[in-house]
């Protein structure tokens, strides 16, 4: 059995039990039962997923990964690709949207390069899980082979292990990568059956012209590759990225450890989704943070039954929408433990 055969394994769906106990808990504050609405959800989730009751969060982190894709040589992005490492150095100093709302949540982002094609400095908190510089452009064949996509699934399980060995208990996903709106829309066509232009967005804001041209060059990849629909691991390969299979890797190991993985916008949820096809049972532990302006995403969401929990038509990536979902799962499980029960407070219950 391989690592990842053995890590899959251990990925089994909570006791049902840790949700009616958490409900029973939740009606008995001093308020009307369910009056605090999906905030109430989130902290049944929390317990549900992590077995513990009480709940807690004290140590967040967001794992932002980054990664090319050799499909920019096809014009689907209005930036160029070394956007990607002058993003991902802007990320190390602190100066990016995602960093910003990490700070605010209280939150550690881990930054890590899976496969960025321009050479990047030493730097300390710069994570180096590079399995190639780029993918190949996946018009004219597969986007990396089937071990290229195995090393970067492991390199996101080790980061996550990682960090749960270290105490963290709430994962947040991110990415980064000009071009990974294409690979992302082709996941999630292949993996859903969707038609290409209903998952297809404008990404890093593309004119009509150039949608058209990404669609097409999606359409192109899909012909070519013919990525298997019933084999994840086949269509991650053909048509994903290193940065995707990387978080791919995060949500599994997140999972068999019983850890919230917080699912952030399109790109993130290419990633849970393939996460899903390769063991069922990772969807319980997932929560949506937002929905993102990409129209891809809610294919995946509704594929995936998932409901965000905010909706701020943001399509930035990076684990901003992860960041703020923090916030709202801290205030959940801060109701859940600090609030005074209705015999607790001496306070009169609903009359029967």
């Amino acid at each position: 059995m391989s690592a990842l055969q053995k890590l899959l394994s251990l990925i089994v769906p909570p006791d049902p039990a840790l949700s009616a106990r958490a409900q029973a808990h939740l009606d008995g504050l001093t308020k009307p039962p369910g009056s605090l609405g999906r905030l109430e959800e989130l902290a049944r989730r929390v317990v549900e997923i992590t077995g513990n009751d009480p709940p807690r969060v004290r140590r967040p982190v967001i794992f932002t990964l980054a990664g090319d894709h050799g499909v920019v040589a096809e014009g689907v992005s209005a930036y160029p690709q070394v956007v990607t490492a002058q993003m991902l150095e802007n990320f190390l100093r602190g100066g990016a949207a995602v960093n910003v709302l990490a700070r605010h949540a209280g939150a550690r982002v881990v930054i890590a390069d899976f496969g960025v094609a321009a050479p990047l400095a030493s730097h300390p908190a710069l994570v180096v899980k590079k399995v190639a510089p780029g993918t190949q452009n996946f018009c004219r064949g597969p986007a990396m082979t089937r071990g290229q996509a195995v090393q970067a699934i492991e390199g996101g399980i080790a980061l996550a292990e990682g960090e749960a060995a270290a105490g963290s208990d709430l994962i947040g996903l991110g990415e980064m990568g000009i071009g990974n709106t294409t690979a992302a829309s082709a996941i999630t066509a292949a993996l859903t059956g969707a038609p290409v232009e209903a998952v297809t967005g404008r990404g890093t804001g593309i004119d009509e012209a150039a949608w058209e041209r990404k669609v097409a060059i999606i359409r192109q990849a899909l012909a070519v590759n013919r990525p298997d629909p019933a084999d994840a691991m086949d269509v991650l390969a053909k048509v994903g990225g290193f940065e995707i299979a990387g978080l791919v890797g995060v949500v599994l190991a997140g999972a068999a450890a019983r850890i919230p993985v917080v699912v952030d916008g399109f790109i993130a949820g290419a990633a849970a989704l393939v996460a899903v096809k390769l063991k069922e049972e990772v969807r319980h532990f997932l929560l949506a943070s937002h929905c993102s302006a990409e129209r891809g995403h809610r294919v995946i969401l509704e594929h995936l039954g998932l409901r965000p929990y905010l909706d701020l038509e943001m399509r930035l990536g990076e684990g901003t929408g992860a960041a703020l979902a923090f916030v709202l799962i801290q205030a959940a499980v801060k109701i859940y433990t600090e609030m005074a029960t209705f015999k607790s407070a001496g306070v009169s219950g609903k009359q029967p």
